[in-house]
C-alpha cells in the first residue's frame, strides 16, 4: 500500500450528513448490555458479619476492626469447598479483611505462621461463629 503525501482531511460530521439535521436522523446506538452476576444475595448469616469481631485473629495479621468483618467461608473440601463451589454459610468464621485475605491467599502469612495453624485457628473460629449464630437464632441445634 503506497502512503499518501497528503494527510487526512477532517470534517466537521463524522457520518457525513450536512446541513441541519432532526432528531429522527440519528441513528440509537445499542445500549451496552448489562453483565449477568452470579452472585447470590446476601443471606441472613452473611449479612450477621457486619459490624462483628473478628473471630480468625491470625497473629500478627489481624486489624482488629469490625467495620472490615465479613464471613470468610471455608476453602476445605471436606467442608463443601468445590471448583466453582462455595462452602455453604453454615462452614464460615467472622473475620477482618486482613485475616480473610490471608486465608484466601491473597495475601502471604507471616514469617512463621504456618497453613497447619492457620487451618487450627479457622476451625477454632468457625465453632466460634457457629455459638454467635446460635445465641442469634441464625443457626439451628445440630
Amino acid at each position: 500500500m503506497k502512503r499518501s503525501a497528503k494527510p487526512m482531511r477532517r470534517t466537521a460530521m463524522s457520518h457525513g450528513l450536512t446541513g441541519v439535521l432532526s432528531s429522527s436522523s440519528f441513528r440509537r446506538s445499542k445500549q451496552p448490555k448489562r453483565i449477568k452476576t452470579r452472585h447470590k444475595p446476601l443471606t441472613k448469616i452473611r449479612a450477621s458479619a457486619r459490624d462483628q469481631e473478628c473471630t480468625l485473629r491470625f497473629p500478627g495479621v489481624c486489624n482488629y476492626r469490625t467495620d472490615t468483618t465479613v464471613l470468610c467461608h471455608s476453602n476445605l473440601l471436606e467442608d463443601g469447598k468445590g471448583y466453582g463451589i462455595k462452602a455453604p454459610d453454615e462452614k464460615g468464621a467472622y473475620g477482618c479483611c486482613r485475616c480473610h485475605d490471608v486465608l484466601d491467599g491473597r495475601a502471604r502469612r507471616p514469617e512463621g505462621f504456618s497453613y497447619d495453624s492457620m487451618i487450627s485457628l479457622f476451625k477454632e473460629a468457625v465453632a466460634l461463629t457457629r455459638a454467635q449464630l446460635r445465641h442469634l437464632g441464625l443457626l439451628m441445634d445440630d
